[in-house]
């Protein structure tokens, strides 16, 4: 994870929770006062932020102390109790909603991508997220499909060339498009892969006959045509199924023989786990 990107996350999110104080604790809490709380498990799932709460801690009060039970990527269950912190009251006010909001958020994903991993046990395949993840969280987003057993495919725009319907369509013909790719890369020295989205086996044989990239993605294909697709394509590049994957079909849909299934549900259709913070009475 990065480190920078997560800092910055971190104080970008305070600022925008705490604003000028939090009011509420700097009334009624004294300023020296510190406070021993546990993280509770309320939900059957797999764990992710960890090292995200810790973080936060830290940032707020150095002085924290964090002691963990679990780590990101273990199985939990309903009351589990995954850290206990003691830390400046007001300061674990203040973290509060910004750790619990981001453990829930992870642990929903690493869930959803953890279903979707045992959906597919025994089959030759490697479960993709996509980026249709959450505006500035996608670095953790994406951590978390791997805590849950998926896989990342692109983090963004400039790490692999993805040629898709809209691009296609722009530039007037799939044939159009790869040679435009080829002589992009080319005059700027990069050494980009390259996925070209197909919609019917007609633009299949398209791009086996341009040829050229690595990867031929076939996007909303019914099963049936998808099977037959990657008999055609065969070894000549890798496959990969996309388009209304979810846990109820993702079996079948690699059951064809893709190389790869992209589910942009990993990330977008995952839930929350149930977790709460809880001071400790007394302590």
């Amino acid at each position: 994870m990065d480190k920078k990107l997560l800092t910055h996350f971190i104080k970008q999110g305070l600022k925008e929770d705490v604003g000028p104080g939090d009011h509420t604790s700097n009334a009624c809490i004294p300023a020296k006062d510190t406070s021993r709380a546990r993280c509770l498990i309320k939900d059957d799932g797999v764990l992710c932020g960890m090292e995200v709460a810790k973080s936060i801690f830290k940032i707020v009060d150095p002085k924290s102390t964090f002691r963990a039970f679990k780590r990101d990527g273990d199985a939990v269950n309903f009351g589990d109790i995954a850290f206990e912190v003691k830390c400046n009251t007001r300061k674990l006010l203040m973290a509060e909603r910004l750790v619990l909001n981001t453990l829930q958020h992870l642990s929903g994903i690493a869930t959803m991508a953890d279903r979707f991993a045992a959906e597919v046990e025994g089959i030759k395949v490697k479960i993709l997220d996509t980026r249709k993840t959450t505006p500035m969280m996608r670095f953790l987003e994406k951590y978390a499909v791997r805590c849950g057993g998926c896989y990342n495919y692109r983090n963004g725009l400039y790490d692999w060339i993805m040629i898709k319907d809209n691009h296609i369509d722009a530039c007037g013909s799939i044939e159009e498009a790869i040679k435009q790719v080829k002589t992009y890369l080319k005059k700027k020295k990069l050494k980009l892969k390259i996925t070209v989205e197909t919609r019917n086996l007609v633009e299949v044989y398209e791009v086996l006959r341009v040829g050229g990239i690595h990867r031929i993605m076939l996007d909303n294909f019914a099963v049936p045509i998808l099977k037959e697709a990657v008999a055609i394509i065969g070894n000549q590049y890798e496959t990969e199924a996309s388009g209304g994957v979810t846990l109820q079909n993702v079996r079948k849909v690699a059951g064809t023989g893709v190389n790869y299934v992209s589910a942009g549900a990993l990330t977008h259709s995952a839930g929350q786990l149930d977790i709460s913070l809880k001071v400790v009475k007394g302590s």
